[in-house]
């Protein structure tokens, strides 16, 4: 991998030799892989464990294969610490544990943590610290930037989106659409691929946006689509369509922790993402948001705040007279202004914990060790005698795909291969009819479960074509 500072290498899809379809090979890799000691941060499962249907304490036995990262993230060992302080804080202070920062504790009073949580979050989507804000859920934060930045007209009112969007985006959208009294049928544009193809290219993107900038009012994209795995072209198309007149959006519920973004310098207008697949923050854990510094600026005239509408609440006021209980909004700079309620100290001690382990790495660090393991998972894949039994629908080019593929199967064997990877302890995420995601994460996964699981995906593959 050379010797040249990981944050300044330019990532190429790396090659494999003949023999990489080897244990040994792939215990080699492991030898070599920079973020190994990173796995110890985690629980990891026993194949006992995740097979249980009783709540049970983690053992100590063989752990499973987890590739399921893309849908919820494993447990950082320092949530149970990050908890147990918060818990601690609650049972001896009370109420000021709303007001003092406690010696000898990680988390910093509660009135503040969520700018401590944001703060720690920012390097992790390529924004400034006032940029990121940290409340409640993915897609309640999708409505609450939609109330600010879809501003629909009589001839500007459409929103342009992905033609698989995840459900929850899609309702989002089109109940935003309706709620402005206009008709989802006709101002939701889908960008989808082109027929037999599961890529949508950035061409065919801009060529959307070119048809329908004069209606549309907002683009609103995934970072990474779900499904496929594909990683879009966020700054050309952020540029491009802002060059258009458009306000650009992007959910990075799929792409944060997962690859390197640059939201500021992108310029991109809004972000949302959820915190509980690639960062670890625990089932439903609260989430993040984004709003470029330009849109989060409050002026002053004759004493009274300008600055862009949003749906307003207490936590978005001026923390110097948050607590003056006065009913004159004065919204705090930056992305904080858009929260809107007291965020629970208890979710944000658990993403604290998880952004712990980010602080001891970075996103360069994090994305070459996932070139690496995606490409050697596509390898061995490639190196099947059953490739006509299945297709990756995810782009081949490393700077179009993050950690996960996305494998279409032959009709039949999904349940014959999960039926398989469940009897060795392997998890890996299933889309019927007949898609497997696989999502061997950088910061816990290794090269030899890669080698490990397509031990058992071929044996399926096999079996299938026997019958």
């Amino acid at each position: 991998m050379g010797s040249m500072p990981i944050s300044e290498q330019k990532l190429t899809k790396p090659t494999f030799p003949a023999g990489a379809n080897s244990l040994d090979y792939a215990q080699s890799l492991d030898q070599k892989d920079h973020l190994r000691e990173f796995r110890s941060k985690f629980i990891l499962p026993s194949k006992g464990n995740i097979k249980s249907k009783a709540v049970s304490t983690p053992e100590n036995g063989d752990p499973c294969i987890y590739f399921c990262g893309n849908s919820l993230g494993l447990q950082p060992r320092a949530v149970a610490e990050y908890l147990q302080i918060h818990l601690n804080t609650w049972a001896t202070v009370g109420v000021n544990g709303h007001f003092r920062k406690m010696e000898k504790s990680p988390l910093i009073q509660w009135q503040l943590l969520a700018e401590q949580a944001a703060e720690q979050s920012a390097p992790i989507v390529g924004a400034k610290p006032g940029e990121v804000g940290v409340m409640g859920t993915l897609t309640m934060n999708l409505h609450l930037l939609m109330a600010s930045f879809y501003t629909p007209t009589k001839e500007k009112n459409k929103i342009i989106l992905d033609w698989k969007a995840f459900p929850s985006d899609h309702f989002a959208i089109e109940s935003q659409i309706r709620g402005h009294g206009f008709d989802p049928k006709e101002a939701m544009v889908m960008i989808s691929p082109e027929e037999g193809s599961y890529e949508v290219s950035t061409e065919k993107i801009l060529s959307i946006i070119d048809e329908h900038a004069s209606t549309t009012a907002l683009l609103l994209l995934p970072g990474i689509q779900y499904y496929t795995g594909q990683y879009f072209d966020m700054k050309t198309i952020t540029a491009y369509a802002q060059s258009k007149g458009l306000i650009v959006g992007w959910d990075l519920a799929h792409a944060a922790g997962n690859v390197p973004v640059q939201l500021h310098d992108w310029n991109v207008d809004f972000a949302v993402w959820c915190t509980y697949k690639y960062m670890n923050a625990g089932p439903g854990a609260i989430a993040g948001f984004y709003v470029h510094e330009r849109h989060g600026k409050v002026e002053y005239v004759d004493d009274k705040p300008i600055f862009r509408h949003r749906l307003s609440g207490w936590y978005g006021g001026d923390q110097v007279g948050r607590m003056n209980m006065e009913n004159n909004f004065r919204p705090s700079p930056g992305a904080s202004g858009y929260q809107v309620s007291n965020p629970s100290a208890v979710d944000l001690a658990s993403l604290l914990a998880a952004l712990s382990v980010f602080n001891a790495t970075s996103m360069p660090a994090i994305r070459e060790k996932s070139v690496y393991l995606t490409a050697y998972l596509e390898h061995l894949l490639l190196a099947s005698p059953n490739t006509s039994a299945f297709t990756i629908i995810t782009p081949s080019d490393i700077e179009a795909r993050g950690t996960q593929l996305s494998i279409l199967l032959k009709p039949g064997i999904i349940d014959i291969l999960f039926e398989m990877l469940e009897t060795e302890g392997i998890v890996a995420d299933k889309r019927r009819p007949d898609v497997i995601r696989v999502a061997p994460v950088p910061l816990y996964n290794t090269y030899e479960e890669v080698w490990r699981f397509v031990q058992i995906f071929e044996k399926a593959l096999a079996e299938f074509e026997g019958q």
